[in-house]
């Protein structure tokens, strides 16, 4: 019995390594966005734009293949992922012009579509019995803590090894290509497997004993990827220019921040409860947006560093507890297709706020762009606190 409890960790781990590596591909441009920049000469606005490329990807496989793990087997969907994943290390690595970019970042999105779920439920499959915690711990820590490991890896290799837009992507395809052999390794876990030619679109959907639960989760849930999608997006930008860190390290170690905490923030959530957690995650949001824009005001690095923490923290207890209420809420039949709607707003919050960063960068400068986005975010985080203090959520967790 012991051995068996310890096989099922062993599978559990090696399952959430690889959820790790597919994760760390969708941040890894991050830090080098102004070395792209200083090659092919393009705006602020280009930069948030090929940022977002990534989402659209996320947002159609979640629309026409979410499911798709559940019907052709959790192994085959990974694979698909790692497949897509290694494309887009491919197109970096060949990158001599921004439509590359442009198709990296789609291929990725597509590769996270496909993982997101698959991987979460691989991971918490391999568990032995009773350990549905601890595996949704590792789901957890492996997804927000790939994204983490992205600009971290690919600042440490541009800063202290050659070749800066090539070594990062290449170590990064090395690791799919390991992560793809390891899943011969592990067992399938879906026993009645059908063709892919079973896999049907699966349309968000919204019940009407959701909608009340559904609109703060969602809210806060947009506001905490919009948060993330402009820290990733263009803080690389901002810390060289304004502060004046040109070391890619220490710029990839900041954003990592912010992956990080927000790890901690779901693992605080899950202790917490849905009730708490989620107002909770509001009120810590707004603090990190605040940070933010002392950061963006004074130009002072210790401000930064303390919006990524707190805003990676609010992020996280938000998220998961977002989750937990609308699944608590939702009629089993369904469940599905109301998380698959969560997801769609949130992914809308990680493209549609960064692009107009993006456009308001020209007329306003970064730092002008970073403030009006802030204000907007603040005030949908300030509603979402207002009405779960008069209607808290259902504790789903």
């Amino acid at each position: 019995m012991a051995q068996e409890r310890r096989q099922g960790w062993t599978r559990c781990l090696l399952g959430g390594l690889v959820f790790v590596v597919c994760m760390t591909g969708t941040t890894l441009p991050t830090p080098l966005y102004p070395l792209y920049q200083e090659k092919f000469g393009f705006s602020e606005l280009t930069v948030t734009v090929v940022y977002a490329v990534y989402a659209f990807g996320v947002i159609a496989v979640l629309l026409l293949a979410g499911n798709a793990s559940d019907t052709v087997g959790r192994r085959p969907a990974l694979w698909s992922g790692l497949a897509f994943a290694a494309a887009s290390a491919g197109c970096f690595l060949a990158a001599d012009s921004l439509g590359w970019l442009y198709a990296g970042r789609l291929l990725s999105g597509v590769s996270v579509g496909l993982f997101t779920g698959a991987a979460s439920a691989y991971v918490m499959e391999l568990a032995p019995p009773g350990g549905a915690s601890g595996a949704t711990l590792v789901a957890t820590a492996a997804n927000m803590g790939g994204l983490g490991c992205g600009p971290l890896l690919a600042g440490l290799l541009a800063e202290y090894a050659p070749e800066p837009l090539l070594l990062p992507f290449a170590v990064h395809l090395g690791l799919v290509v390991l992560s793809a052999l390891l899943l011969l390794l592990l067992p399938e876990t879906v026993p009645d497997r059908r063709p892919l030619s079973a896999v049907r679109p699966r349309r968000p959907a919204l019940p009407a004993r959701v909608r009340a639960v559904f609109v703060p989760a969602a809210v806060a849930s947009f506001a905490g990827f919009a948060l993330f999608g402009v820290f990733t997006s263009v803080s690389p930008a901002f810390l060289g220019r304004y502060l004046h860190v040109d070391n890619h390290a220490v710029v990839g170690l900041v954003v990592a921040l912010a992956f990080f905490a927000s790890t901690g923030g779901q693992v605080a959530a899950g202790r917490l409860g849905t009730a708490r957690s989620l107002p909770l995650g509001c009120v810590v949001l707004l603090a990190g947006l605040l940070l933010l824009g002392c950061a963006l005001v004074t130009d002072l690095l210790v401000f930064v560093v303390l919006a990524a923490l707190v805003g990676g923290t609010g992020q996280g207890l938000a998220f998961r507890a977002a989750l937990s209420a609308v699944a608590a809420a939702s009629p089993p039949d369904q469940r599905a297709a109301v998380i698959s709607a969560l997801f769609v707003v949130a992914y809308a919050g990680i493209s549609i706020p960064v692009i107009g960063v993006g456009l308001l960068a020209d007329p306003l400068g970064l730092e002008g762009a970073g403030l009006v986005f802030i204000g907007c975010m603040a005030l949908l985080v300030t509603a979402a606190a207002g009405y779960l203090r008069r209607r808290p959520a259902p504790d789903g967790s």
